[in-house]
């Protein structure tokens, strides 16, 4: 029941939602920006999650847009990221061969190539180690 002077009201008004002005136009963008918001951090999250190590000679950096690895050219070196495996298989001369899922690629410095699903870069070959960016 209202206060004596005021009307009750209802959460329709004629069957439609009553509006408050500009409120209304900001509240799909709101959603939206949350939603992208949240997607960011689900992202972040499962690709920070999704990298580790599998032994000495490989280190792993993730972000949103992808993984970084480091693997030293001494020894071998088999790293998760994003839920497959990969490894540095040899170097020639600035071409790296890296297996990704599986599948083995040949990639040069600067290159990039697409292998299950994934994209693989090198960034840089040195004579102590290969970085590579993989990313989905």
């Amino acid at each position: 029941m209202a206060a004596p002077g005021r009307r009750a009201v209802s959460g329709t008004l004629n069957g439609a939602t009553p509006t408050i002005g500009p409120v209304n136009a900001l509240l799909p963008r709101l959603r939206r920006g949350t939603a992208v918001t949240v997607l960011a951090l689900v992202l972040a999250g499962g690709s920070l999650a999704g990298c580790s190590g599998g032994g000495g000679g490989g280190n792993t950096s993730c972000a949103v847009d992808g993984c970084t690895v480091t693997f030293s050219r001494s020894g071998s070196a088999e790293v998760s990221v994003l839920g497959v495996s990969a490894r540095l298989v040899r170097v020639d001369a600035d071409i790296a061969q890296i297996e990704v899922a599986g599948q083995t690629v040949q990639v040069p410095v600067g290159g990039q190539t697409e292998v299950g699903g994934f994209v693989v870069r090198v960034q840089e070959v040195t004579d102590q180690q290969v970085v590579v960016k993989i990313s989905a």
